[in-house]
Formats: C-alpha cells, structure tokens, sequence
C-alpha cells in the first residue's frame, strides 16, 4: 500500500501487487495493467481494495506493461 507515483511504478516492474491510497494517479499504465488498484482514502475503501487484490489469482509478472524490460538502453 502506498500513496507514492513512484512506487507504483517499482511494483508494477517487479510484479508485486500494489493499493494505492488516493483517488488518483499520475500512472494510469499499472491500473490499466492491472497491477495497481486505487483505493482513495476511506477505510472500506482500502479494506475492500485489499480483499480484491488478495483475491486475484492472476500472476503480477505477467502483466509488466510492454518495454518495462530493462531494455531501454539497448532500444536507443
């Protein structure tokens, strides 16, 4: 859980579920992946964003949006 733009980022590339706490984001790629799930500010907001994320049975490594590989230099 975090409420940091960055961090959503990191968990996305590492495959490691991630609830943000806001109601927005400057990173839609990790909600649209479905990495990431905003949760807003409420507490059964975040606790019901949490059973969601618990409950998904889908790998997170799968879902690294395209060229998050670690190639970017390469691709220059």
């Amino acid at each position: 859980m975090t409420d940091s733009g960055g961090l959503q980022e990191e968990t996305t590339a590492m495959g490691v579920p991630c609830i943000t706490l806001r109601d927005n984001t400057e990173r839609p790629i990790t909600i649209e992946m479905g990495t990431n799930m905003l949760a807003g500010n409420k507490t059964e907001s975040i606790l019901d964003a949490y059973r969601k994320t618990v409950e998904k049975k889908q790998s997170h490594n799968s879902l690294v949006p395209p060229k998050w590989d670690g190639r970017a230099a390469v691709r220059i």
